[in-house]
Protein backbone atom coordinates (compact mmCIF):
# COMPACT_ATOMS: atom_id res chain seq x y z
CA UNK A 1 0.00 0.00 0.00
CA UNK A 2 1.49 3.26 -1.18
CA UNK A 3 0.85 5.57 2.28
CA UNK A 4 3.80 7.57 2.45
CA UNK A 5 4.81 11.17 1.25
CA UNK A 6 8.32 11.32 1.33
CA UNK A 7 9.56 15.20 2.09
CA UNK A 8 13.07 16.19 1.61
CA UNK A 9 14.57 19.76 2.83
CA UNK A 10 17.66 21.53 3.04
CA UNK A 11 19.63 19.53 0.24
CA UNK A 12 22.52 21.99 -1.15
CA UNK A 13 23.77 20.01 -3.73
CA UNK A 14 22.46 17.23 -6.28
CA UNK A 15 25.06 14.25 -5.47
CA UNK A 16 23.36 14.00 -1.66
CA UNK A 17 20.14 15.13 -2.97
CA UNK A 18 20.42 11.87 -5.69
CA UNK A 19 22.07 9.51 -3.10
CA UNK A 20 18.70 10.27 -0.89
CA UNK A 21 16.37 9.90 -3.80
CA UNK A 22 17.81 6.08 -4.58
CA UNK A 23 17.73 4.96 -1.23
CA UNK A 24 13.99 5.64 -1.21
CA UNK A 25 13.76 2.73 -3.89
CA UNK A 26 14.27 0.27 -0.48
CA UNK A 27 10.83 1.07 0.55
CA UNK A 28 9.19 2.06 -2.83
CA UNK A 29 6.10 -0.35 -1.94
CA UNK A 30 4.75 2.31 0.10
CA UNK A 31 6.53 5.66 -1.41
CA UNK A 32 3.04 7.52 -2.56
CA UNK A 33 5.37 10.78 -3.79
CA UNK A 34 8.06 12.50 -2.73
CA UNK A 35 8.49 16.22 -2.32
CA UNK A 36 11.62 18.33 -2.60
CA UNK A 37 11.67 21.62 -1.03
CA UNK A 38 14.09 23.99 -2.67
CA UNK A 39 15.69 27.48 -2.84
CA UNK A 40 14.30 30.22 -4.82
CA UNK A 41 17.76 30.32 -6.28
CA UNK A 42 19.06 26.49 -6.49
CA UNK A 43 18.02 24.54 -9.61
CA UNK A 44 18.06 20.97 -8.65
CA UNK A 45 15.12 19.76 -10.44
CA UNK A 46 17.04 18.65 -13.37
CA UNK A 47 17.77 15.22 -11.14
CA UNK A 48 17.29 12.35 -13.08
CA UNK A 49 15.01 10.97 -10.46
CA UNK A 50 13.51 7.65 -10.36
CA UNK A 51 9.72 8.69 -9.51
CA UNK A 52 7.15 10.56 -12.04
CA UNK A 53 5.74 11.42 -8.67
CA UNK A 54 8.70 13.65 -7.63
CA UNK A 55 7.58 17.36 -7.38
CA UNK A 56 9.74 20.04 -6.38
CA UNK A 57 8.16 23.28 -4.57
CA UNK A 58 9.67 26.39 -3.81
CA UNK A 59 10.31 27.42 -0.85
CA UNK A 60 7.61 30.37 0.00
CA UNK A 61 8.39 33.62 1.32
CA UNK A 62 12.10 31.83 2.40
CA UNK A 63 10.11 30.35 5.23
CA UNK A 64 10.32 26.32 5.06
CA UNK A 65 8.14 25.92 8.14
CA UNK A 66 5.37 27.61 6.32
CA UNK A 67 5.92 26.21 3.35
CA UNK A 68 6.10 22.89 4.94
CA UNK A 69 2.89 23.09 6.45
CA UNK A 70 1.17 24.37 3.35
CA UNK A 71 2.54 21.19 1.74
CA UNK A 72 1.02 18.90 4.35
CA UNK A 73 -2.59 20.26 4.75
CA UNK A 74 -2.79 19.59 0.85
CA UNK A 75 -1.48 15.70 1.51
CA UNK A 76 -3.97 12.38 1.33
CA UNK A 77 -1.32 10.09 2.25
CA UNK A 78 -1.22 8.52 5.63
CA UNK A 79 2.34 9.11 6.49
CA UNK A 80 5.16 11.57 5.89
CA UNK A 81 8.96 11.09 6.08
CA UNK A 82 11.30 13.61 6.47
CA UNK A 83 15.34 13.48 5.11
CA UNK A 84 16.99 16.76 5.26
CA UNK A 85 20.40 18.23 4.42
CA UNK A 86 22.74 15.05 3.81
CA UNK A 87 20.04 12.49 5.07
CA UNK A 88 19.70 9.36 3.18
CA UNK A 89 18.46 5.53 4.31
CA UNK A 90 20.43 3.10 5.54
CA UNK A 91 21.70 -0.40 4.03
CA UNK A 92 19.49 -1.99 6.81
CA UNK A 93 16.18 0.27 5.84
CA UNK A 94 13.42 -2.13 4.44
CA UNK A 95 9.35 -1.59 4.20
CA UNK A 96 9.23 -4.12 7.90
CA UNK A 97 11.49 -1.46 9.29
CA UNK A 98 8.81 1.33 8.74
CA UNK A 99 5.18 -0.18 10.50
CA UNK A 100 3.90 1.56 13.01
CA UNK A 101 1.78 -0.24 15.86
CA UNK A 102 -0.91 1.14 17.46
CA UNK A 103 -0.80 3.86 19.56
CA UNK A 104 2.60 4.83 18.18
CA UNK A 105 1.89 7.80 15.23
CA UNK A 106 5.65 8.65 15.00
CA UNK A 107 9.08 6.88 14.28
CA UNK A 108 11.54 8.30 15.56
CA UNK A 109 15.30 8.55 14.33
CA UNK A 110 18.82 8.88 16.07
CA UNK A 111 21.61 11.04 15.16
CA UNK A 112 24.78 10.35 16.43
CA UNK A 113 27.46 13.32 16.53
CA UNK A 114 30.84 12.97 18.52
CA UNK A 115 29.16 12.02 21.93
CA UNK A 116 25.62 13.51 21.56
CA UNK A 117 22.70 11.57 20.10
CA UNK A 118 20.13 13.79 18.73
CA UNK A 119 16.81 12.79 18.01
CA UNK A 120 14.37 13.54 14.86
CA UNK A 121 10.85 12.79 13.45
CA UNK A 122 11.48 10.39 10.85
CA UNK A 123 7.90 9.19 9.97
CA UNK A 124 5.65 10.66 11.14
CA UNK A 125 1.47 10.22 10.71
CA UNK A 126 0.23 13.00 8.72
CA UNK A 127 -2.88 13.76 10.92
CA UNK A 128 -0.24 14.54 14.09
CA UNK A 129 1.40 16.89 11.60
CA UNK A 130 -1.76 18.44 10.50
CA UNK A 131 -2.81 19.10 14.49
CA UNK A 132 0.30 20.16 15.59
CA UNK A 133 1.85 22.28 12.81
CA UNK A 134 6.05 22.93 12.55
CA UNK A 135 7.46 26.10 14.18
CA UNK A 136 7.87 29.29 11.49
CA UNK A 137 11.39 30.14 10.35
CA UNK A 138 11.04 33.62 12.46
CA UNK A 139 10.15 31.42 15.44
CA UNK A 140 13.39 29.22 15.52
CA UNK A 141 17.11 30.20 16.32
CA UNK A 142 18.26 28.26 13.44
CA UNK A 143 17.35 25.63 10.72
CA UNK A 144 18.47 22.52 12.65
CA UNK A 145 16.52 23.38 15.94
CA UNK A 146 12.79 22.72 13.23
CA UNK A 147 12.02 19.46 13.77
CA UNK A 148 13.76 18.40 17.12
CA UNK A 149 11.99 21.50 18.83
CA UNK A 150 8.59 20.25 17.46
CA UNK A 151 9.18 16.72 18.49
CA UNK A 152 9.70 18.13 22.30
CA UNK A 153 5.62 18.76 22.33
CA UNK A 154 4.62 15.54 21.14
CA UNK A 155 3.62 12.67 23.55
CA UNK A 156 6.79 10.49 24.30
CA UNK A 157 4.27 7.75 24.08
CA UNK A 158 3.62 7.89 20.50
CA UNK A 159 7.15 7.86 19.56
CA UNK A 160 8.77 4.91 18.92
CA UNK A 161 12.77 5.23 18.17
CA UNK A 162 14.77 3.31 16.07
CA UNK A 163 18.53 3.06 15.60
CA UNK A 164 20.22 3.05 12.63
CA UNK A 165 17.63 3.78 9.92
CA UNK A 166 19.51 6.91 8.46
CA UNK A 167 22.72 8.02 7.30
CA UNK A 168 24.19 11.22 6.97
CA UNK A 169 26.76 11.51 3.19
CA UNK A 170 29.08 13.78 5.57
CA UNK A 171 28.93 14.85 9.20
CA UNK A 172 29.58 18.58 10.24
CA UNK A 173 31.16 18.52 13.08
CA UNK A 174 32.44 22.33 13.17
CA UNK A 175 32.65 24.23 16.74
CA UNK A 176 29.34 26.17 15.18
CA UNK A 177 27.52 22.61 14.39
CA UNK A 178 28.52 21.12 17.74
CA UNK A 179 27.03 23.67 19.67
CA UNK A 180 24.07 23.82 18.00
CA UNK A 181 23.36 20.23 18.86
CA UNK A 182 24.42 20.81 22.02
CA UNK A 183 21.70 22.98 22.70
CA UNK A 184 19.35 21.02 20.66
CA UNK A 185 19.75 17.94 22.72
CA UNK A 186 18.52 19.63 25.88
CA UNK A 187 15.08 19.79 23.94
CA UNK A 188 15.18 15.69 24.77
CA UNK A 189 15.05 16.69 28.56
CA UNK A 190 12.37 15.38 30.86
CA UNK A 191 9.35 17.08 31.25
CA UNK A 192 9.92 18.53 35.17
CA UNK A 193 7.84 21.05 37.96
CA UNK A 194 9.03 22.44 40.69
CA UNK A 195 5.82 24.75 42.45
CA UNK A 196 8.72 27.39 43.74
CA UNK A 197 10.42 29.31 43.95
CA UNK A 198 8.05 30.87 40.82
CA UNK A 199 9.78 32.64 37.67
CA UNK A 200 8.45 35.05 35.02
CA UNK A 201 9.88 36.09 31.74
CA UNK A 202 9.26 39.87 30.80
CA UNK A 203 9.83 40.92 27.25
CA UNK A 204 9.76 44.63 25.68
CA UNK A 205 9.56 44.61 21.89
CA UNK A 206 9.80 47.60 19.73
CA UNK A 207 10.30 47.04 15.96
CA UNK A 208 11.92 43.32 16.18
CA UNK A 209 9.68 41.49 13.71
CA UNK A 210 12.83 39.20 12.56
CA UNK A 211 13.75 37.89 15.81
CA UNK A 212 10.58 38.31 18.72
CA UNK A 213 8.87 35.49 18.21
CA UNK A 214 12.21 33.28 18.54
CA UNK A 215 12.56 34.75 22.29
CA UNK A 216 8.75 33.89 22.51
CA UNK A 217 9.00 30.31 21.64
CA UNK A 218 11.91 29.79 23.81
CA UNK A 219 10.01 30.69 26.58
CA UNK A 220 7.03 28.34 25.70
CA UNK A 221 9.45 25.28 24.30
CA UNK A 222 10.74 24.64 28.35
CA UNK A 223 11.27 21.39 29.62
CA UNK A 224 9.83 22.80 32.76
CA UNK A 225 6.95 25.75 32.07
CA UNK A 226 6.70 29.22 33.43
CA UNK A 227 4.51 30.52 35.51
CA UNK A 228 3.79 33.21 33.78
CA UNK A 229 5.40 35.15 30.20
CA UNK A 230 4.19 38.87 29.83
CA UNK A 231 5.70 40.80 26.60
CA UNK A 232 4.73 44.21 25.82
CA UNK A 233 5.38 46.03 22.16
CA UNK A 234 6.67 49.38 23.05
CA UNK A 235 5.00 51.42 19.91
CA UNK A 236 6.50 48.95 17.56
CA UNK A 237 5.97 50.69 13.43
CA UNK A 238 6.66 47.22 12.21
CA UNK A 239 4.49 43.84 12.00
CA UNK A 240 6.41 42.68 15.27
CA UNK A 241 3.09 43.67 17.50
CA UNK A 242 0.78 41.91 15.58
CA UNK A 243 3.53 38.61 15.25
CA UNK A 244 3.40 38.66 19.64
CA UNK A 245 -0.59 39.10 19.78
CA UNK A 246 -0.92 35.31 18.37
CA UNK A 247 1.16 34.07 21.00
CA UNK A 248 -1.67 35.50 24.08
CA UNK A 249 -3.61 32.95 25.85
CA UNK A 250 -4.74 35.86 28.58
CA UNK A 251 -3.50 33.71 31.50
CA UNK A 252 0.08 32.65 31.47
CA UNK A 253 1.03 34.84 28.19
CA UNK A 254 -0.30 38.10 28.14
CA UNK A 255 0.62 40.79 25.39
CA UNK A 256 0.41 44.60 26.29
CA UNK A 257 1.49 47.72 24.11
CA UNK A 258 1.54 50.99 24.93
CA UNK A 259 3.43 54.44 22.80
CA UNK A 260 7.00 54.25 22.22
CA UNK A 261 8.81 55.44 25.49
CA UNK A 262 11.83 53.31 25.83
CA UNK A 263 12.11 49.87 27.65
CA UNK A 264 12.13 51.42 31.16
CA UNK A 265 8.95 52.62 30.82
CA UNK A 266 7.80 49.67 28.95
CA UNK A 267 8.73 47.06 31.81
CA UNK A 268 7.05 49.55 34.50
CA UNK A 269 4.29 48.78 32.29
CA UNK A 270 4.35 45.06 33.13
CA UNK A 271 5.35 44.53 36.69
CA UNK A 272 1.86 45.33 38.65
CA UNK A 273 1.11 41.99 36.53
CA UNK A 274 3.86 39.96 38.21
CA UNK A 275 2.90 38.07 40.70
CA UNK A 276 6.21 35.36 40.32
CA UNK A 277 9.15 35.24 43.19
CA UNK A 278 11.46 36.32 40.21
CA UNK A 279 11.76 37.89 36.98
CA UNK A 280 14.07 36.92 34.22
CA UNK A 281 14.33 39.86 31.84
CA UNK A 282 14.92 38.84 28.28
CA UNK A 283 15.75 40.88 24.99
CA UNK A 284 13.13 40.20 22.21
CA UNK A 285 16.45 39.65 20.22
CA UNK A 286 17.78 37.03 22.25
CA UNK A 287 16.55 33.39 23.06
CA UNK A 288 16.76 31.02 26.19
CA UNK A 289 18.02 27.38 26.02
CA UNK A 290 15.07 25.17 26.66
CA UNK A 291 16.20 24.41 30.30
CA UNK A 292 16.80 27.84 31.03
CA UNK A 293 13.59 28.04 33.68
CA UNK A 294 14.48 24.43 35.48
CA UNK A 295 18.52 25.87 35.74
CA UNK A 296 17.44 29.30 37.07
CA UNK A 297 14.90 28.02 39.60
CA UNK A 298 17.55 25.98 40.93
CA UNK A 299 19.73 28.24 41.12
CA UNK A 300 17.32 30.74 43.14
CA UNK A 301 15.65 28.40 45.64
CA UNK A 302 18.31 28.90 48.25
CA UNK A 303 19.41 32.70 47.25
CA UNK A 304 19.72 34.87 50.25
CA UNK A 305 16.95 37.18 51.00
CA UNK A 306 19.24 40.21 50.57
CA UNK A 307 20.20 39.10 47.03
CA UNK A 308 18.21 41.46 44.64
CA UNK A 309 19.60 39.84 41.21
CA UNK A 310 20.79 36.45 39.64
CA UNK A 311 23.35 36.61 36.46
CA UNK A 312 25.72 34.14 35.32
CA UNK A 313 27.07 33.95 31.42
CA UNK A 314 26.41 34.72 27.85
CA UNK A 315 26.50 32.45 24.94
CA UNK A 316 26.91 34.57 22.16
CA UNK A 317 25.64 34.17 18.28
CA UNK A 318 26.18 36.80 15.23
CA UNK A 319 23.49 37.40 13.14
CA UNK A 320 24.10 35.98 9.84
CA UNK A 321 22.19 36.17 6.51
CA UNK A 322 19.75 33.37 7.97
CA UNK A 323 22.09 31.50 10.21
CA UNK A 324 23.62 32.36 13.20
CA UNK A 325 26.92 31.78 14.02
CA UNK A 326 28.19 30.93 17.50
CA UNK A 327 31.18 33.57 18.63
CA UNK A 328 31.34 32.15 22.42
CA UNK A 329 30.36 32.23 25.62
CA UNK A 330 31.21 35.58 27.79
CA UNK A 331 31.77 34.24 31.12
CA UNK A 332 30.45 36.24 34.37
CA UNK A 333 32.49 37.75 37.41
CA UNK A 334 31.23 38.45 40.53
CA UNK A 335 30.37 42.34 41.33
CA UNK A 336 30.37 43.11 45.06
CA UNK A 337 29.48 46.82 44.54
CA UNK A 338 29.47 50.49 42.67
CA UNK A 339 32.53 49.94 41.11
CA UNK A 340 32.31 46.66 40.18
CA UNK A 341 28.93 47.28 38.42
CA UNK A 342 30.23 50.46 36.24
CA UNK A 343 33.40 48.73 35.40
CA UNK A 344 31.70 45.63 34.22
CA UNK A 345 32.15 44.51 30.99
CA UNK A 346 28.56 44.65 30.18
CA UNK A 347 25.99 43.47 29.23
CA UNK A 348 25.60 41.28 32.45
CA UNK A 349 23.28 38.89 32.39
CA UNK A 350 21.28 37.22 32.19
CA UNK A 351 19.17 39.38 34.74
CA UNK A 352 17.06 37.52 37.21
CA UNK A 353 15.54 39.72 39.65
CA UNK A 354 13.96 39.44 43.28
CA UNK A 355 10.38 40.67 42.22
CA UNK A 356 9.67 41.99 45.66
CA UNK A 357 12.98 43.73 45.87
CA UNK A 358 12.86 45.26 42.61
CA UNK A 359 8.75 46.51 43.08
CA UNK A 360 10.37 48.21 46.39
CA UNK A 361 12.92 50.17 44.57
CA UNK A 362 10.10 51.81 42.31
CA UNK A 363 10.93 48.79 39.46
CA UNK A 364 13.16 50.65 36.07
CA UNK A 365 13.95 54.62 36.70
CA UNK A 366 13.42 56.50 34.18
CA UNK A 367 16.73 58.31 33.14
CA UNK A 368 17.23 62.28 32.09
CA UNK A 369 19.68 60.80 29.82
CA UNK A 370 18.46 59.88 25.92
CA UNK A 371 14.65 60.16 28.17
CA UNK A 372 15.67 56.53 29.70
CA UNK A 373 15.51 55.30 26.27
CA UNK A 374 19.32 54.08 26.58
CA UNK A 375 21.02 51.81 29.01
CA UNK A 376 17.84 50.77 30.78
CA UNK A 377 20.01 47.64 32.70
CA UNK A 378 22.35 49.43 34.11
CA UNK A 379 19.85 52.68 35.41
CA UNK A 380 18.20 49.91 37.28
CA UNK A 381 21.46 47.46 38.75
CA UNK A 382 23.30 51.01 39.74
CA UNK A 383 20.14 51.50 41.90
CA UNK A 384 19.39 48.12 43.82
CA UNK A 385 23.40 47.75 43.99
CA UNK A 386 23.27 50.71 46.63
CA UNK A 387 21.23 48.54 48.74
CA UNK A 388 21.24 44.56 47.84
CA UNK A 389 23.63 42.33 47.03
CA UNK A 390 24.04 40.49 43.56
CA UNK A 391 24.93 36.74 42.63
CA UNK A 392 26.97 35.20 40.09
CA UNK A 393 26.31 31.59 39.42
CA UNK A 394 28.32 29.54 36.77
CA UNK A 395 25.54 28.96 34.23
CA UNK A 396 24.72 29.46 30.50
CA UNK A 397 21.25 29.42 29.23
CA UNK A 398 20.48 32.75 27.71
CA UNK A 399 21.56 33.50 24.36
CA UNK A 400 22.93 36.85 22.96
CA UNK A 401 22.08 37.66 19.40
CA UNK A 402 24.94 40.14 17.89
CA UNK A 403 23.34 42.06 14.73
CA UNK A 404 23.11 45.45 12.94
CA UNK A 405 19.56 46.75 14.12
CA UNK A 406 20.71 46.85 17.72
CA UNK A 407 19.67 49.93 19.15
CA UNK A 408 22.40 49.27 21.99
CA UNK A 409 25.06 48.42 19.41
CA UNK A 410 23.75 51.52 17.19
CA UNK A 411 24.81 53.79 20.05
CA UNK A 412 27.79 52.88 21.61
CA UNK A 413 29.38 55.94 21.82
CA UNK A 414 27.15 57.60 24.37
CA UNK A 415 28.20 55.04 27.07
CA UNK A 416 30.67 57.21 28.76
CA UNK A 417 28.25 60.20 28.39
CA UNK A 418 25.41 58.26 30.51
CA UNK A 419 27.97 57.34 33.12
CA UNK A 420 28.57 60.92 33.70
CA UNK A 421 24.71 61.37 34.53
CA UNK A 422 24.48 58.37 36.82
CA UNK A 423 23.85 59.55 40.50
CA UNK A 424 25.69 57.89 43.10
Amino acid sequence: MKDITAILIHYSNKAALQKALYSLQKISSRIKSIVVLQEQNMSLNSIDDWFDQVQFIAIKDSDVGQTLNDTISKLTSSYVLFLQDKDYLSSTANVESFQLSQPKTMLGAVYHNRNMAIHQPLLVHTSLLKKQRLLLDLQLPFKEARFPAWLSNVESSLTFFKEDLVRQSRKNSSANTIEKLAFIQKYQLKKVKTEHPSLSVVISNYNMEKYVETAVASCLLQSEQLDQLLIIDDGSTDNSFKQIQRWSDGEKVKVFNKKNGGKARALNELLPHVTSDFILELDADDWLDPDAVSVIKKQVADLPQDVSVLYGNLRKWKQLTGDVLYKGITKGTTVNGRADLLSYRFPLGPRVYRTSLLKRKGGFPVVKFENGKLYEDVSVLNQLIKDYRFRYHDFTVYNVREHNESITKSNPAKWNDFLKTLDV
